[in-house]
């Protein structure tokens, strides 16, 4: 099972088909499925003509998929189920710090980053008392919900995750996990119900996805999500990441940088087989 999750907060540009085609074709190579699930866990951004135009698109390009389609808006349930799990086994705490202070807390140039390049968490409210976290809490300052990384480690089995790549075309080989570099990660805030770490693994062990193929820039995401699989006893599929597709600066693909999008390349009258063939791939029939 080979899932595609695009977020609706944008148009797709050529980097979103390049995953969505390697999906289905390594769906189509193994005699499995694809599923189409829409990212829409922070309502304040996604737009219903985004996710229209997602349908519109993947379709251009040639693309079918399962259908009901799951929306995560839908899933709010499961993931409060998820951090009522992760809360019973001590492992969350509220944080009342907000980036800004904490980029000031964190403000020396020898401070650790985590791997996209933020100020590790420096864990000023990890050992607040229960008392203490229940006044603040009471208060109604702002908070998010994070990982006691430390503690959900403690005693536990290195982790790791198999890369396969489903055409066969390189060898499977066993990514060692590190979910310390990232800290004491951020799962749910105020008016986000559940962070895309806590979110993604839930939804793919609902789905029964046995098969991530996702760009190279989440790669080092896995080491989060291996250890969310393992504490909420979730069954662990198998990953491949693939490489980016790059602007001509040699900058990948981002809709926050206003990237050219399917949409407009489609405007400008090219076909669907060219611009697969723009991407490396072989149009097939």
């Amino acid at each position: 099972m080979f899932r595609f999750a695009p977020s609706p907060n944008g148009y797709l540009h050529r980097g979103h088909a390049y995953s969505a085609l390697l999906n289905q074709r390594a769906a189509a190579a193994s005699g499995g499925r694809l599923l189409l699930r829409i990212e829409d866990i922070d309502v304040t951004r996604a737009r219903a003509e985004f996710e229209t135009a997602i349908y519109e698109d993947l379709g251009w390009l040639g693309l079918t998929w399962e259908e009901p389609v799951m929306r995560q808006s839908e899933r709010f349930d499961a993931y409060r189920q998820a951090l009522a799990e992760l809360d019973r086994l001590g492992l969350l705490y509220p944080s009342f710090m907000s980036r800004k202070e904490i980029a000031a807390a964190t403000a020396d140039s020898d401070w650790p980053r985590d791997p996209d390049g933020a100020p590790l968490y420096p864990g000023t409210e990890r050992e607040w008392s229960k008392a203490r976290r229940q006044a603040e809490t009471a208060s109604g300052r702002p908070y998010a919900l994070r990982l006691d990384m430390k503690r959900a480690l403690d005693g536990s089995p290195a982790l790791s995750w198999q890369e396969v790549d489903p055409f066969g075309h390189e060898a499977s080989v066993v990514q060692a996990a590190d979910p310390a570099a990232w800290g004491d990660v951020v799962l749910a805030r105020k008016a986000l119900p559940a962070s895309y770490h806590l979110s993604v693994v839930v939804d793919d062990a609902f789905q029964g996805v046995t098969d991530i193929v996702r760009g190279l820039d989440l790669q080092p995401s896995t080491s989060v999500h291996r250890v969310l699989q393992a504490l909420l006893d979730l069954p662990e599929p198998c990953y491949f990441h693939h490489r980016l597709i790059l602007d001509e600066t040699g900058a990948k693909l981002a809709k926050s940088r206003g990237s050219e999008t399917i949409r407009a390349r489609r405007d400008a009258g090219e076909s669907p087989g060219e611009l697969i063939a723009g991407l490396g791939l072989r149009p097939q029939n």
